[in-house]
Order: C-alpha cells, then structure tokens, then sequence
C-alpha cells in the first residue's frame, strides 16, 4: 500500500520538501525537484518572484498545478512582518497553507518563539493553515499545535549548517507528543541526516541548501529521496533493540 501523509485535510505520498533557493537558475531547480519526487516545494515570499509576468518566474518551471507551493516567511525577524508577507502571499497566488518562521537574529538564524507564536495565533484565526519553523523543544511545540500549527518544524541545526540532527531526543520527544505532522526542517546536510529525521519518526523532512550546494544538485537530490523512503521503511519495520553487549548472530549450541 502507498504510504502516505496528511496535512491539514492535504495528501501527499513523498515525504520530502525542497527549497527553491541558492540554485544557479530556474532550470537546475525545476530539475532537482524533479529528481526528489518532491510534492511540496517552499518558496521565499520575499526572494522568489511569484506573481510579476514581466519578470521570469518560478512558476514557468515549476507547474504550481503539480507541485504545491508552500510560501515562507523567510527574512522576517518579527511576527508582523511575516503576518503582513502571507497576507501578501495570499493576495498574490491564493494561500493559505503556508510556512511561518519568524527568527531571532541574523547570525544563528533560530526562530524567534514569542513571536513565532504570536503570528501563529494571528494567522490561524485568519484563516491560515501554518506549518511552523520551531525550536527542538518539545514544550515550544505543544503550545504552537494549540495555537494553531497544523505542523510543527523543529530544526535539526542551524539553517544552513548541514550539520545533521544535533539532539535526537528531543525531535522524538516532539514526535510522541504532537497530534500534528512533524517534519525536520533546517540542518540536513546528506542522505544519512534525513534517513536519521525518519528514523525517528518524523512524518517528514524539509531542506534546501543540502541539495542546492552539493557538487551534483539533481544526484543528491535523488540520494535525498531514497534516505527519506529508507528511513520510513526502517521507522515501520521496527529497528532491533541496543544490547551493551554482543550478541552472536548464529546459535552457539551444537557447535563442532
């Protein structure tokens, strides 16, 4: 059976998001996203042009009739700015599931929680539906799913770092207690970090900068959505328990 995931009443069967940031163009963008079997793409409201014909467009080369188009709040340092920038983005294309991050400062790039959690209120009665970009506390998520986050996003590590999940307990803490998808989103930098988001449990994983800084953007594009399904498979089937000690693989009794 297909394994699929929901968001907000929405059904997507790859659990891999993708960036449309930092590629060389257009086309080596439309060609990773491709590769990844991604469905959901995230699109910077205040980078990505969306909405002038006289400019080019990402939508000439990713059909927004086949891959949703989930518009972020990236460079938005308060919760006005990125409440005023999805306002925006719903006049301009019809949104209203959208990616919220509000951050902090510009050195770290880590989310800004009081007014992450400030816009999620706001925007949820607006009729928004916000995936939220979050710090990997599980206490910090729980009060954004009742503030109205249809997902919660913990990062994995600095934006940007590709440094890999630093704390594994605390992303599994988040994805015992949430009701809502879970998704890393910020961190990942090769096919073992995301296989590892899956691995404990995450419904799915979001990343930009792993794939479009790699030295062959559409190869690791690929090997991104082949650790995403590994993951999965290896978080239904079970993984066997941690022993201190060895355990031998054949029988002892009966040898020669």
């Amino acid at each position: 059976m297909t394994d699929s995931w929901s968001v907000a009443g929405r059904t997507f069967t790859s659990r891999l998001i993708v960036g449309t940031g930092k590629y060389k163009d257009f086309e080596q963008n439309a060609a990773a996203v491709a590769a990844s079997g991604a469905e959901i793409v995230t699109v910077a409201v205040r980078r990505v042009n969306v909405s002038d014909p006289s400019a080019p467009m990402l939508t000439d080369y990713i059909d927004p009739k086949k891959i949703t188009y989930l518009p972020n709040t990236a460079g938005c340092f308060n919760a006005d700015d990125a409440i005023r920038t999805l306002r925006l983005a719903r006049e301009a294309g019809g949104w209203d599931l959208v990616k919220l991050e509000v951050l902090g400062e510009a050195k770290t790039l880590y989310p800004n929680m009081r007014e992450t959690l400030e816009a999620t209120e706001v925007l949820a009665k607006e009729g928004f539906l916000p995936m939220v970009y979050c710090v990997d506390d599980p206490i910090a998520a729980k009060q954004l799913e009742d503030a109205g986050a249809v997902a919660i996003m913990p990062l994995g590590a600095p934006i940007g770092s590709g440094l890999g999940i630093q704390n594994r307990v605390t992303v599994r803490l988040i994805v015992e207690g949430a009701s809502v998808p879970v998704l890393v989103d910020a961190g990942v930098g090769t096919a073992s970090d995301a296989a590892v988001a899956m691995e404990l449990g995450c419904d799915g994983v979001l990343m930009n900068t792993a794939i479009a800084e790699a030295k062959d953007p559409i190869l690791m594009a690929r090997a991104m959505k082949l650790a995403v399904e590994a993951g999965r498979d290896a978080y239904l089937a079970g993984r066997m328990g941690l022993r201190k000690y060895a355990d031998p693989s054949s029988p002892l009794a009966g040898l020669i």
